[in-house]
């Protein structure tokens, strides 16, 4: 586990709901992330992962509960919101921009305009810093790619993978979210996606990881979240506590009462 991360939390939730009219999505749920960790986020279909994540991101607004940034309130209405105060997420569908170049994403929606008149009046692009930096952001995390004007459409699904998390390491103040990074992988390059989040915690940000991948969370995960029924009903030491008995507990089968007190973190 990161230095640090043993005590100071970054971002916290106490008692989030939200529901869909008869449907309870959300019950009550808390959820804690301390500095530089990777959480991972795991529970069964319909145990409110998603929605969780949503609210944490300002994708949704709970009807009820509080979300804490930095021991500090925050009201998230809009994605961009939760953007403005640090967090940002990496969706499993990457929004990425295809037949655009690799230093156009990662600035997308944030481009750089030249200094002076021409930025201001005739709004240019800087195009020669936005490479620069880009190619900065890259190295800082050690993805390995030609050129920052290469389209991603000529990308690896690992290397699109890479831009869309060098996109969110580049902008984060406090967090990251990241949804099933690893889901449409390959072994390689799965492989270079759990370094790519490593490095990131290494730079000293925390990271909210979602996966079905069970083998992957014990492999990166330095905390594990376990969701159930709109709750969470546990937070796991994965080094002392096995894969079988976290997804027992996931699914219901084990209760909390039934783990050793040691496994819970």
């Amino acid at each position: 586990m990161a230095a640090g991360s043993a005590t100071a939390l970054v971002m916290e939730a106490r008692g989030l709901v939200k529901r869909y009219g008869h449907v309870t999505a959300l019950d009550h749920a808390d959820f804690e992330l301390r500095a530089a960790e990777i959480l991972a986020v795991i529970g069964d279909n319909g145990a409110g992962k998603s929605t969780l994540i949503k609210a944490l991101s300002g994708a949704l607004v709970p009807d009820a509960g509080e979300i804490r940034l930095d021991g500090s309130p925050v009201h998230f209405r809009t994605p961009m919101d939760a953007r403005r105060a640090g967090i940002e997420t990496v969706y499993q569908d990457l929004a990425v921009a295809p037949a655009l170049s690799i230093a156009e994403n990662l600035f997308l929606g944030r481009e750089l305009r030249r200094p002076g008149v021409l930025g201001s009046v005739f709004r240019m692009l800087d195009k020669k810093r936005m490479s620069e930096d880009s190619t900065a952001h890259m190295r800082e995390l050690r993805i390995e790619i030609g050129s920052m004007g290469q389209a991603v459409e000529t990308l690896s699904g690992g290397q699109r993978q890479g831009v869309a998390v060098a996109r969110s390491a580049a902008f984060a103040r406090h967090v990251v979210i990241m949804d099933e990074p690893t889901a449409a992988l390959g072994v390689k390059q799965s492989t270079m996606v759990l370094d790519l989040i490593r490095r990131v915690r290494d730079r000293g940000l925390s990271v909210v990881l979602i996966s079905h991948d069970m083998p992957h969370v014990f492999e990166i995960a330095d905390r594990i979240h376990v969701a159930r029924l709109g709750k969470r009903i546990a937070v796991l030491n994965p080094r002392k506590i096995s894969m079988s008995d976290t997804v027992a507990l996931m699914t219901g089968a084990l209760t909390p009462d039934e783990v050793a007190p040691d496994a819970l973190a």
